[in-house]
């Protein structure tokens, strides 16, 4: 069974909901300002511009379209795009109604934090819940709070399915149905059905028991599950969205890399910043839950590695690691758990204190120290994204024909701030190009047959297709060029 307490130590007072608050919105108020004074406010992603079209259509037209009067499946995530329309309807987006989406989310999440560890160690009983407040400094899920993504909503739903098996939570119906949401907003939410299975098995006694376990847990998942497919397939033609089939044919290269690489690659990711601190609390916590056979803190630490390994094993490990980013918190969590843990007893008698100085200040100097390096990266991320998508895009929108045809391979921004008509090099509302989504060659000939005029792109990207076109704009901008990396460029695909 978990350790958790019999008293009722694990609530949380309005003291230290203020104090988490005032640190959520302190964080995320040091972000927007490195943004604004690095180049301006924005979104660290291009993909953050394509939810915000389709929220927009949706909020304006009634419609699930990219492109007003098309209906497509380019949206990875309907329910974060149909939360961001409400901020249309209030006439708050982009900026103000997203960014509040965000931060609710980061301080929710802080909040699920601090209670999971008050609940699973009896001896965490600060007056400071430096938990909450490690959740919201921690820098890769600032970045996801501010990014315009899904991803920390998908985080926090996540985590809250773990959070509530680690607790012994009878309330199978509900994790049905936070599980069937959980696909609404990332499709590989359906990996929680794992964790969620095995803890029933193991917690619950007799095979009367287990059925009636599964039996509440389905009919909370199934039928939102049921709903999810559906609507990609009226909508696209397929159980998933676009977005699920094209990344997997983009980067098949990635799959063909050794596996060491990748894993270099994502330890790289995932511990740069706080969380190298807390791997031998991970480690620590691991070996206890099995000791004490702890199923549901298991089957959390089972479906952590396990999504860890599915996406090194099918998609890159980029962006901070963003495709990681939900399986952060509850990583976090494990090494949380064992440090309260450790800090409330007397492993090493009277030396014991120097062990928790050591340990609290590592954590708290890493903390404190990437909250100024995780605002420098998100400001230049955004940087990049308004200094070159966002600025060919009204570009784009000013100076090309009406009638020009334009192909792209990030169409968030030209989505957004253009009204040309598209061809998606990435497969999102163009799926036809999934099955040559890398070729070159192959790209060249779709782009004559389908009347392309213009090709936008980043010429380091494209190297066969922009090779020898005349080059109509250029950005210029100067981030890239810090960065090594070329400026987006519009091309002549042919004469008008």
């Amino acid at each position: 069974m978990e350790h958790t307490s019999s008293r009722s130590t694990h609530k949380i007072s309005p003291y230290h909901l203020l104090i988490i608050a005032i640190a959520v919105l302190l964080i995320a108020i040091v972000y927007l300002f490195a943004s604004r004074f690095t180049y301006a406010i924005g979104f660290p992603l291009d993909d953050s511009w394509i939810h915000q079209t389709y929220a927009r259509n949706l909020a304006l037209n009634g419609e699930w379209a990219f492109r007003p009067g098309l209906p497509s499946a380019g949206s990875t995530s309907p329910l974060w795009s149909a939360l961001l329309a409400i901020g249309f309807w209030l006439k708050l987006s982009p900026y103000i109604w997203t960014y509040f989406l965000g931060i609710l989310t980061l301080f929710t999440l802080a909040v699920l934090c601090e209670w999971a560890v008050r609940k699973l160690v009896n001896s965490y009983q600060p007056h400071f819940p430096w938990v909450g407040i490690f959740i919201a400094f921690e820098w890769h899920l600032v970045w996801a709070g501010l990014s315009g993504m899904e991803t920390l909503l998908h985080g926090l739903i996540v985590t809250t399915v773990l959070v509530l098996l680690m607790t012994n939570s009878p309330r199978y119906l509900t994790l049905g149905l936070l599980t069937g949401l959980s696909v609404w907003v990332r499709p590989d939410g359906l990996t929680l059905v794992g964790p969620a299975l095995m803890t029933i098995f193991f917690v619950e006694k007799g095979t009367r028991s287990r059925l009636t376990a599964m039996m509440r847990y389905s009919l909370g998942f199934v039928p939102i599950l049921g709903l999810y497919l559906l609507f990609n397939l009226a909508i696209g033609g397929t159980p998933m969205p676009n977005t699920f089939y094209a990344k997997q044919a983009e980067y098949a290269a990635w799959q063909m890399i050794p596996i060491s690489d990748r894993l270099g690659q994502l330890s790289l990711q995932l511990l740069v910043g706080p969380s190298l601190v807390l791997i031998p609390g991970v480690m620590s916590w691991l070996i206890k839950s099995i000791k004490g056979r702890m199923w549901g803190s298991l089957s959390a630490l089972i479906w952590c590695a396990g999504y860890l390994w599915l996406y090194i094993s099918r998609l890159p490990v980029y962006q901070h690691g963003r495709y990681l980013m939900p399986a952060m918190p509850i990583f976090f969590i494990f090494g949380l758990l064992a440090f309260a843990d450790f800090d409330g007893r007397k492993i090493f008698s009277r030396h014991h204190w120097a062990a928790q100085t050591i340990w609290r200040g590592s954590i708290a100097i890493f903390t404190l120290g990437f909250i100024f390096l995780g605002a420098k990266s998100f400001a230049q991320d955004v940087a990049v994204i308004e200094g070159e998508m966002v600025v060919t895009a009204k570009w784009v929108a000013e100076n090309l024909p009406a009638k020009s045809i334009i192909a792209a391979h990030d169409i968030g921004a030209l989505g957004y701030f253009d009204n040309h008509e598209l061809i998606d090099l990435a497969g999102l509302i163009s799926p036809e190009v999934i099955p040559f989504i890398r070729d070159e060659p192959q790209l060249a000939i779709f782009l004559d047959e389908k009347g392309a005029d213009f090709l936008i792109a980043f010429p380091e990207f494209y190297p066969l297709l922009s090779e020898g076109l005349e080059q109509v704009f250029s950005t210029n901008g100067e981030v890239p060029l810090k960065f090594e990396r070329q400026n987006m460029v519009v091309y002549l695909w042919k004469s008008p």
